[in-house]
């Protein structure tokens, strides 16, 4: 999470995340953190450019990037081209219809049907820039006047969308290569495949909070990660942390507790993993719960955790 650690200190976690023996690793992209406690917000494209460098085979992928607001869709080609190359075609571009949180800082923030819709228009040109463009267009939301990218890597970018229910299913599985989630509700997937020639890849996150203490856990966990617990709808359009730090006045660590498994049971880990594979994912990315403990859990995890979620 780019919310809570440093650039610095993300490059140097994303080499021990390969080294521990991860698969793939993703980035969130953020303007503000959810909480003042967090404490960071880094560019997250600058902080993938060094990582790209850093690192030799590990998958990257933005955890997700908003192409209507902040960034015009054509940037976000461009970026997303450049570090394809760098990587050695090991990036994945993750899209979402954004969040207040992130995007108010450039103008009003729309409700979610103009969200949805600019994000349309938006995929519409990253891929046609993809294709070798030149494109212009002159549409509801965006205006590209001869764009082209001249540095195109050698693989196509695949494009992995956001959604969390039917109808953006429905809307995004044709114009995208990977899903991206966040519950483990089989339904989505069944969405996401109905809406297109077979099934794709699907990618979806489980926050954790490691620690030989598991009250101490559990702490960090609230003190850290209380604004998850409004839902994804109260989320995407709360403005700041302060709002944050508000709505989530009434969450208590046994709340979070109950989504974020907390202390050194594996088997708990285990067991919220297993929920999404068996709704269909086949990506889940873990998120460690703070950054003093980041070097306890890529331990944990090179020797006990991943080996167990590779059983499922």
């Amino acid at each position: 999470m780019t919310e809570q650690s440093g650039p610095t200190a993300l490059i140097r976690y994303a080499q021990q995340a390969e080294r521990a023996g991860f698969d793939f690793e993703v980035s969130s992209d953020h303007f503000f953190p959810w909480l003042d406690e967090m404490g960071h917000s880094p560019n997250a494209w600058v902080t993938l450019g060094a990582v790209a460098q850093a690192t030799e085979s590990v998958g990257l992928m933005t955890y997700v990037t908003c192409p209507t607001f902040r960034y015009h869709p054509t940037v976000v080609a461009q970026q997303a081209a450049t570090l394809q190359i760098i990587s050695g075609n090991r990036f994945t571009l993750g899209l979402g219809s954004g969040e207040s949180l992130n995007e108010h800082i450039v103008g009003p923030w729309p409700g979610a049907n103009v969200r949805q819709d600019k994000l349309v228009e938006a995929v519409h040109i990253i891929r046609e820039l993809f294709d070798g463009g030149p494109v212009s267009r002159h549409s509801q939301y965006f205006d590209v006047d001869s764009a082209r990218l001249w540095d195109l890597p050698d693989t196509r970018v695949p494009i992995g969308i956001a959604v969390s229910g039917q109808q953006s299913c429905e809307l995004f599985s044709p114009l995208a290569d990977v899903m991206v989630g966040i519950d483990p509700e089989p339904e989505l997937a069944e969405y996401w495949d109905g809406a297109r020639d077979g099934s794709s890849r699907k990618v979806a996150q489980l926050p954790v909070s490691w620690d030989s203490d598991a009250d101490a856990a559990k702490q960090r966990a609230h003190r850290l990660f209380r604004w998850s617990a409004g839902g994804w709808k109260v989320n995407a359009e709360l403005p700041g942390p302060d709002a944050f730090d508000s709505a989530s006045a009434s969450v208590t660590p046994d709340d979070v507790a109950e989504s974020v498994p907390c202390g050194s049971d594996v088997g708990a880990i285990v067991e919220a993993a297993k929920k999404f594979f068996d709704a269909g994912y086949t990506d889940l990315a873990l998120v460690q719960v703070g950054d003093d403990a980041q070097e306890s859990f890529f331990g944990a995890a090179e020797s006990e955790i991943l080996p167990e979620l590779r059983k499922l």
